[in-house]
């Protein structure tokens, strides 16, 4: 800007002024000031003073008329004019233009376009270094049905096929250090003890087992400590985060203590079968169970008896509750999504995730409570933020069939998954994630990067590479009808609301529309 006002004050010769004239010149130089000062004093311009523009690119520096005298003293007295003006002198056109600036010198002119550039550049090295797949644990003869973390190891992971066969693998290694046939048909469900020295079974032989963690001794067999005969056949289990106490579920929920062979209480409400029940992990006396008549019933094991239950349009396959707030807990549901409720307030969910196009089998918390992972019979596994309804991520194989169960570990940076083929597979939590020992300037500009994509996630272009996945093609078809379905089904409710009664018709929220009712 100093270079272009330097040219306009030594091009500005107007050719009606004599050199050689001393009165003549001295105006010539009093002009030249008055320019110099009118450019400077250059900045924005508002509404008012837009007709001020016109006069100015008329005005003759030249002539001292009292008319144009009163011109300048208004220009002289506007503090902010256009951006953008073009003045005309000694017939060469120069175009003035007011730059912003911050003097500060820490700040650089162009910083926002270079954090842009670079929060562009990281988004799509993210999405170039997404290689989430970490490796396969075979060996199972049947498909994986149930798994287990191990509460103090975060090597060891436990895993139940149809087949009753349990195996133990360590994920360091990525091999089985333990395999043992546990029931006669499925293994329907397996908890690990909160000290992590033993573990329980439950399978389709009507039996509860409790195993050793460690295995046995060179010439001993392999034998349960406890086996407990049941009437009915139980279909999951879950233990105590801090008691000598699992319960069952089957026909009914059953709290047992360890040393006894009977249930303390037994909890029920409807004459269904009960397919999960969990513990909460932090007000450890609250469980939740899933039932198949489309109920999910809460109960307090202090007063061994149910406290509420909400009824929703399709049957819930499991729950899980988060590990950082404790009356929050998300359900899998056979509608394709997943819910997350409230337990102080039933009638209407937190948040409704969909994305899935199949029936959820599956769902499991993060560590942190900040995500949670769901495994469906869409041959896929996705990543669910807790306060978003949509997926961040979605892990997919061409060998991956139907997702039965699912596992975040503890440290919060792998995922687990056990499927209809027979296979274990270990995922990373974040898919672009580099594993191994970081330098410091790698861990400097990692945090740096995920800032700048913070920064500018929602400019259009950066949003859209975040947000794009590859998908199978069953899955992109099955979204995109969907999607069709939907529209169709909106179009035709706004069709009734409009051709009929006003009020008739009440409207509906997303969240409202899956429960039908809450029973206290």
């Amino acid at each position: 800007m100093i270079d272009l006002l330097t040219v306009a004050l030594l091009s500005f010769q107007p050719s009606c002024i004599k050199q050689n004239s001393g009165d003549r010149s001295q105006e010539h130089h009093v002009n030249i000031l008055y320019l110099s000062h009118f450019i400077v004093r250059y900045y924005l311009q508002t509404d008012a003073e837009r007709p001020l523009l016109d006069t100015c690119k008329n005005l003759s520096v030249t002539e001292n008329s009292p008319q144009q005298e009163n011109q300048r003293e208004k220009l002289s007295s506007s503090v902010h004019l256009d951006l953008h003006f073009t003045l005309w002198v000694s017939n060469v056109c120069v175009t003035l233009t007011a730059v912003p600036r911050n003097y500060d010198p820490v700040l650089h002119p162009f910083e926002v376009p270079r954090e842009y550039t670079r929060a562009l550049n990281a988004t799509k090295l993210e999405r170039v270094f997404a290689k989430p797949f970490l490796s396969s644990l075979d060996g199972h003869r049947d498909g994986v049905n149930c798994m287990a973390k191990h509460p103090k190891s975060l090597s060891t992971v436990l895993s139940g096929a149809c087949d009753g066969e349990v195996r133990i693998w360590n994920l360091t290694k990525r091999q089985c250090i333990r395999t043992l046939q546990a029931h006669e048909g499925f293994v329907r469900g397996m908890c690990a003890r909160f000290c992590g020295t033993s573990f329980f079974t439950v399978g389709d032989d009507k039996t509860v087992k409790q195993w050793k963690m460690e295995s046995p001794a060179y010439g001993e067999e392999e034998e349960p400590i406890h086996t407990i005969l049941g009437k009915t056949v139980y279909t999951g289990i879950d233990h105590h985060w801090k008691e000598a106490v699992f319960a069952t579920c089957g026909q009914q929920v059953d709290i047992w203590d360890e040393q006894r062979t009977s249930p303390m209480c037994s909890l029920t409400w409807g004459f269904d079968s009960i397919s999960s029940v969990k513990f909460n992990p932090i007000e450890t006396y609250l469980l939740g169970s899933c039932a198949s008549d489309r109920n999910i019933v809460l109960y307090d094991m202090r007063q061994s008896t149910p406290l509420k239950k909400v009824i929703l349009n399709m049957r819930t396959n499991t729950l899980c509750w988060n590990p950082m707030e404790a009356f929050i807990f998300t359900a899998a549901n056979e509608d394709y999504n997943l819910y997350t409720f409230d337990m102080r307030f039933l009638s209407s969910p937190v948040m409704v995730h969909m994305d899935h196009v199949s029936a959820v089998l599956d769902v499991d918390y993060s560590p942190t409570g900040k995500e949670f992972v769901s495994a469906s019979f869409d041959k896929s596994v996705r990543i669910f933020p807790v306060d978003k309804g949509h997926s961040r991520e979605v892990y997919h194989t061409k060998r991956m069939q139907h997702v039965i169960t699912v596992k975040w570990t503890s440290d919060s940076k792998y995922i687990l998954c056990g499927s209809d083929e027979m296979n274990i597979r270990l995922w990373k939590a974040n898919a672009s994630e580099k594993l191994g020992v970081l330098a410091p300037r790698e861990k400097a500009a990692m945090n740096y990067n995920q800032k700048l994509k913070e920064k500018f996630q929602h400019h259009p272009q950066i949003k859209r590479i975040a947000r794009h996945r590859h998908l199978p093609k069953s899955i992109f078809c099955q979204i995109k009808e969907q999607r069709i379905m939907r529209e169709a089904r909106r179009r035709k409710e706004l069709n009734r609301r409009k051709h009929s009664k006003p009020g008739s018709v009440p409207l509906v929220s997303e969240k409202k529309k899956h429960i039908v009712a809450v029973v206290q």
